[in-house]
């Protein structure tokens, strides 16, 4: 008896992640059904019109959004952004820059410094620890068993 595989398939709220996508803004058919890991790269490599048009104009979620205003999801969200925005809306956002934006902004820039000193510290205290092990280590000779 052989087994016939059955593709993996993914629900198409993962698939619209995966792509980058607002769920609600996909095709009825995309919703509808599921994804397999092939059909997904198929979408990747060769996007139809309608996924082009949605990574192009939006609506985007809210990690695309986040990304293309430099902030993060949690920003969006004490900035009052709830919903999905189009491309002309985050452009008018990066256009005005409200207070809340530009303090998100800041904070993020901070956050990420902090963050690249605690893993150059980490680097730094691993790469001590790993010096110290080697010369640490007792050399074993054969002849002295």
């Amino acid at each position: 008896m052989s087994s016939q595989k059955t593709p993996q398939t993914m629900k198409p709220a993962t698939a619209a992640k995966k792509l980058g996508v607002y769920l609600e803004a996909t095709p009825a058919e995309f919703q509808a059904g599921e994804v397999s890991r092939d059909e997904l790269a198929e979408l990747r490599d060769n996007p139809p019109q309608w996924l082009v048009a949605l990574r192009a104009d939006g609506p985007h979620p809210r990690p695309v959004v986040a990304d293309k205003l430099g902030v993060s999801i949690a920003g969006l969200a004490r900035g009052g952004v709830t919903d999905a925005l189009t491309t002309a809306q985050i452009d008018a956002l990066l256009a005005d820059q409200p207070d809340w934006l530009r303090a998100e902004r800041a904070s993020l820039v901070e956050v990420r410094k902090d963050e690249k000193r605690i893993k150059e510290q980490q680097a730094a205290k691993r790469e001590q620890s790993n010096r110290r092990e080697r010369f640490a280590k007792p050399i074993h000779h054969p002849n002295e068993d």
